[in-house]
């Protein structure tokens, strides 16, 4: 067994011994269990980073064996600079909503914990697949754990949602499936990435598979128009399953168009950069006046999830390499603010039981250190200089004036609104006089969530500063990807 199914199948098998340990009496042993579990995953990860050779643009950590052997499937693992920081972050993000989760979970605590060790395992597959069924499989496995999380732990309307997700997502995959199969037989009965790669495809045979993929991915990002499933989702879901959520699987989507969409068909993606374009704007624009309205926080920070997910598309589609780079660091920024904003709400939640803005007021007043990680936290999602959550876009707009001034203009505007709907939220939840007597009960954050909230402002700041460590490895599959989709690749 290598690093990287090493780092797919620990969290697994931890997860499915979770499920075994089904006795009430034993909820602290499975905390515990779930923990190891979720460290030890992420401590095979970390030689995935020290191992990775810097500067190379090939696939690393390769792992390939026959599978299926009929039909010509391989267990082929790899991963390059562009997937690396995504298994990584997974990984990261697992041990903190292990961690966040510790109390606020009190039923089925095994099956909780199991859940998101396995979703952890799948989510690293999707991201280290380098074999198109293997990457199909692990890609619709996700849905399965996450569908139980949001259906048994979720709020009063969690059926509804669960439903709506897999509905939404399942559909748009099986479009996909059918690309698949097309490139299967085209590419006379190989599942490889690679060997997609070089294909001579027609001009609609290209345009029809884009499409294909796009049902797929932009269901998964979400992007406007159809990500309407994602607020319902967000509000049902327990606070561990909105941060994964956000974190990693809108990750899934936007990780998909850079491996299948833009070196498979390069001609129908430069055809239909366009629309892509546009429809990152809208989801940028038009969702980030949506948030400005929202009386829930949840709400809020998911419409806000969408807007930051319309720049990582964008760059994806301006074809230069600080606007992709960009992207890619904006998924991983994404990845850490998000998650603070949801755990952040969920600290609120597990004293007030709401999420209404209307209900809070003045928090710093009986939580002042938990109102400072807060206000770090919404600065990064307003994109602060100094935060990760600036580095990114900034990379986007510059690529994108780069392209084009007046796109490059479009998307800095929308900076304003994002700094609008985060600090209008802060000030209505933590500022001025106490809004009501819960309020004025609540108690500052205690060890263990000022825990995880220290460990995610490290990250947050960290990456805002010295963002090199992350662009470094990235750039030259960057790099790759971008001369690979300038050829031309119609017969």
């Amino acid at each position: 067994m290598g690093l990287l199914s090493l780092a797919i199948w620990t969290p697994i098998l931890f997860g499915v011994a979770l499920l075994a340990i089904n006795r009430e009496e034993h909820v602290h042993l499975v905390r515990w269990v779930a923990l190891i579990g979720a460290l030890l995953g992420l401590a095979v990860t970390i030689p995935l980073y020290t191992g990775f050779e810097v500067g190379s643009a090939s696939m690393q950590f390769v792992e390939k064996f026959v599978w299926i052997e009929r039909f010509n499937v391989h267990y082929h693992l790899a991963v390059d600079g562009i997937s690396l920081w995504l298994v990584l972050l997974t990984a990261f993000i697992t041990v903190i909503v292990v961690i966040a989760s510790w109390e606020s979970i009190t039923e089925r605590v095994n099956q909780y914990m199991g859940a998101f060790l396995i979703l952890s395992g799948l989510m690293i597959g999707v991201f280290a697949s380098a074999d198109a069924l293997l990457f199909y499989i692990f890609f619709e496995a996700t849905l399965i754990p996450m569908y139980l999380i949001i259906g048994i732990w979720g709020g009063p309307n969690k059926i509804y949602a669960a439903f709506k997700f897999f509905l939404y997502t399942l559909l748009g995959s099986l479009l996909m499936l059918i690309a698949l199969i097309y490139l299967y037989n085209v590419s006379g009965g190989s599942f490889d990435l690679a060997t997609w790669h070089q294909l001579p495809l027609g001009s609609t045979a290209q345009t029809l598979l884009f499409f294909a993929f796009f049902a797929a991915f932009a269901v998964k990002v979400p992007m406007w128009p159809v990500h309407t499933w994602l607020p319902d989702v967000h509000v049902e879901a327990p606070t561990g399953g909105s941060a994964v959520l956000a974190a990693i699987m809108l990750k899934l989507g936007a990780y998909g168009f850079l491996r299948f969409s833009l070196p498979i068909l390069p001609d129908a993606s430069m055809q239909w950069a366009g629309l892509m374009i546009g429809l990152s704007l809208v989801a940028v624009i038009y969702v980030g006046l949506v948030a400005l309205v929202q009386q829930d926080m949840k709400k809020l920070v998911a419409y806000s999830s969408v807007a930051h997910m319309g720049f990582v598309t964008l760059g994806f589609f301006l074809f230069n390499e600080l606007a992709v780079a960009g992207a890619i660091v904006q998924m991983i920024a994404h990845g850490f603010v998000s998650a603070a904003m949801f755990l952040g709400i969920g600290v609120l939640y597990d004293r007030m039981h709401s999420r209404e803005i209307a209900d809070y007021g003045g928090v710093v007043n009986t939580m002042p250190k938990f109102a400072a990680f807060a206000l770090l936290f919404t600065m990064a999602n307003a994109g602060l200089p100094g935060t990760a959550g600036f580095v990114g876009e900034w990379m986007v707009i510059l690529g994108a004036v780069q392209a084009n001034f007046w796109i490059g203009m479009a998307a800095a505007a929308a900076l304003i609104l994002g700094a609008s709907y985060s600090l209008v939220m802060f000030k209505r939840v933590y500022l001025g006089p106490v809004g009501n007597a819960n309020v004025k009960a609540l108690l500052d954050i205690n060890p263990r969530e000022c825990l995880v909230m220290v460990v995610l402002a490290f990250m947050v700041l960290f990456m805002g500063v010295y963002p090199k460590p992350f662009t470094d490895v990235m750039m030259p599959s960057v790099v790759e990807l971008l001369q690979h989709v300038a050829v031309s690749k119609l017969p």
